[in-house]
């Protein structure tokens, strides 16, 4: 009887972990998170090089040293800078979503905003809160909101830039200089 008893309870619990698992789904990627990686690869194609500071990628849990990325920034009217920065260090497969403003005080140059580490399905791992005194962990629904406008303001980057994206034969060459080249031989 006890060893009907022993089976009985592992079936139990297993079905309760699967009724969980059920009650409580993976989150599924909607439009919003897939478009992220056409943003990804248009900003690996078309960014600027440079590196996010080695405190940031810390507090990301991206390693301590400076994280090699290309990014692309947009400065508001207010003087936010919106930058999407995709790694480009092959173990580190992240990218750092930010609406930050750099502060010059008297005795001290700081970024004042939030950053949001995500990948290319747009599911939201990490939110940080920077200012001058540094930078700190936020619960990720604190800034939720935020980060699915900022999420779709570079959606609407891309699709702005992408007829000049797809008018091109090749990459970084456009028609016209496709047919200046031939012309000059």
């Amino acid at each position: 009887m006890k060893r009907h008893y022993g089976k009985f309870l592992i079936v139990t619990l297993s079905l309760i972990g699967v009724a969980s698992l059920a009650q409580n789904p993976a989150p599924t990627p909607h439009s919003g998170q897939t478009e992220l990686s056409k943003v990804e690869e248009w900003v690996l194609s078309q960014g600027t090089v440079e590196s996010i500071a080695p405190e940031l990628a810390a507090i990301l849990g991206l390693g301590s040293d400076r994280l090699p990325v290309k990014l692309k920034s947009f400065r508001t009217s207010d003087g936010v800078s919106r930058t999407f920065a995709v790694s480009t260090n092959p173990s580190q497969k992240a990218i750092v979503i930010s609406a930050l403003k750099t502060i010059a005080d008297k005795m001290q140059i700081y970024s004042v905003g939030t950053a949001w580490l995500t990948d290319r399905s747009g599911i939201l791992h990490e939110t940080i809160r920077v200012d001058a005194s540094g930078a700190r962990v936020l619960p990720n629904n604190s800034r939720a909101a935020e980060f699915t406008n900022i999420k779709a303001f570079f959606v609407k980057k891309l699709e702005a830039a992408s007829p000049s994206i797809s008018s091109s034969p090749s990459p970084g060459t456009s028609a016209t200089a496709a047919g200046g080249k031939q012309e000059a031989k």
